[in-house]
């Protein structure tokens, strides 16, 4: 582990305890001590470097102020100018921030986008209810009032998820900040049950980076193995690196339920990143808040299960880092300037290499995504539903190991980062990977298979033919 790692981890483990101690705190204590201990560990690893973190506070909030109702698209814009400032700095001739904090900007862009949007939210529902000329009950999610600017400031320093995640609305800081009966939520037990397979994590993390390590990629000596030694490699180099982020995110997490941080009774069937999607009564006792069930989905960033063990390319994306998946299909992709689900995806994954950085191994990796999107949306929709039950058996476990042999070739971009060591691998196992999707894809085509967002319209309209020809016959 490199001290970056160790730093990381101490920042995470500290922050369980220290959720324990803010879990019963009235609002005010809850929202300044939060933000006091974030801005803390902000000053502490980043130094004068944290001046960036506060530029693009105060330059998203001016938008919200000048121009509510379009402040969403101001705020992604201005947010991404300033990543790319920010690293460009060493080309400038300035400072080079710390790793510690990129982290922190990486996290800071995410709430600042979504802030504005909850604010252009409330104005344009705002707006709405003044020409109809009568009041509405408050919609589920829709912040009470526009955040001033120490709110904004409490809400971007807050120490939960500060680094690494995971992401959250204002709506859901704001529900912990007035969470009712805080003493009935209960965190020890979740805390104990979600955090016990995160020592078992760690012992393979260490295991398998010592027996595989990222460097031998990068030596002459590692291209002088034979052809299935170099295939094999990318099997371990992505299970150390699957690891290292289940027990990063697991021990986040744990920091969030110790705080009692995105609880919500299970009835409100919280998303991750997004928060509750019904509305539950707010309980009026201890004892009625102690009787309810509540979950952390609100905070789950990581489905460890699911990434391992699920069939496609496209559900692997939704149970990894799930709260940032979250906001990209939010913010990016339902705002994509396409209608194709694949170039959508495209786009989706386009902006999300731009936001993790500027280092050409991302944008090889995350590019080669919408092309096995598409590979097996259309190959699945052309031969598996002609299966019979055994044989579409057999197909999922043939597709489950294709999938993870993709993210295997693609984590490999995402670890080496540049673009010449990425290339002379793929290059080494003859872009195996790229030309299997690419003829997946062709025999998808010659088969007249469809794209999954064609297949998500085909649904409804034949339900409709369905209703349509029932009633004639009626």
């Amino acid at each position: 582990m490199t001290p970056e790692e160790w730093t990381y981890l101490m920042v995470l483990l500290i922050s369980i305890p220290v959720g324990f101690l803010f879990k019963k705190a009235g609002p005010g204590l809850k929202r300044w001590g939060a933000a006091a201990v974030g801005l803390g560990l902000t000053l502490f690893t980043c130094g004068p470097h944290a001046l960036h973190s506060l530029i693009t506070i105060l330059g998203t909030w001016a938008l919200i102020q000048a121009q509510p109702c379009s402040c969403h698209a101001l705020a992604l814009a201005w947010t991404f100018s300033y990543l790319l400032f920010f690293r460009a700095l060493s080309l400038l001739g300035l400072p080079t921030p710390t790793p510690f904090t990129n982290a922190v900007q990486l996290l800071l862009t995410l709430k600042l986008v979504s802030l504005a949007s909850e604010v252009q939210d409330l104005h344009l529902a705002q707006r709405k209810e003044i020409a109809s000329g009568f009041s509405k009950e408050p919609t589920l999610g829709l912040l009470p009032d526009v955040p001033s600017l120490m709110e904004t400031l409490s809400y971007s320093y807050c120490y939960v998820g500060i680094m690494t995640g995971p992401f959250f609305r204002y709506r859901t800081y704001l529900d912990w900040l007035e969470q009712p009966f805080p003493g009935s939520v209960p965190s020890l037990r979740p805390l104990l049950r979600r955090a016990w397979p995160a020592p078992l994590f760690g012992l393979l993390f260490l295991l398998s980076s010592h027996l595989f390590p990222l460097e031998a990629v990068r030596e002459d000596a590692f291209y002088a193995r034979p052809l299935p030694t170099r295939l094999f490699y990318m099997v371990p180099v992505f299970f150390a690196f699957r690891m290292r982020f289940y027990v990063a995110w697991i021990a986040a997490e744990c920091g969030c339920i110790a705080a009692g941080f995105g609880a919500y009774p299970v009835a409100a069937k919280a998303r991750a990143g997004g928060g509750p999607t019904l509305q539950c009564p707010t309980p009026s006792s201890p004892e009625k808040a102690a009787s309810l069930e509540y979950d952390y989905e609100a905070i789950r960033n990581i489905d460890c299960y699911g990434t391992d063990f699920c069939v496609r390319v496209r559900d692997g994306m939704r149970y990894w880092n799930m709260t940032v998946q979250w906001w990209l299909a939010q913010y990016i992709y339902k705002s994509a300037p396409f209608r194709s689900y694949v170039l959508r995806s495209a786009w989706t994954m386009l902006l999300s290499a731009y936001w993790h950085g500027l280092h050409p191994g991302y944008y090889l990796s995350f590019m080669t995504i919408p092309l096995c999107l598409a590979a097996e949306g259309y190959l699945e929709s052309a031969l598996r539903r002609h299966l019979s039950p055994r044989g579409q058996r057999a197909w999922d476990w043939v597709h489950w190991f294709l999938k993870m042999r993709a993210y295997d070739y693609m984590c490999m971009g995402f670890v080496l980062l540049s673009m010449g060591d990425t290339l002379r691998y793929w290059a080494s196992i003859y872009y195996w990977i790229h030309f299997l999707a690419l003829a997946c894809l062709g025999l998808g085509l010659a088969l007249g298979g469809g794209s999954p967002s064609k297949r998500k319209t085909a649904a409804p309209q034949a339900a409709s033919s369905q209703a349509r020809a029932k009633l004639r016959e009626e």
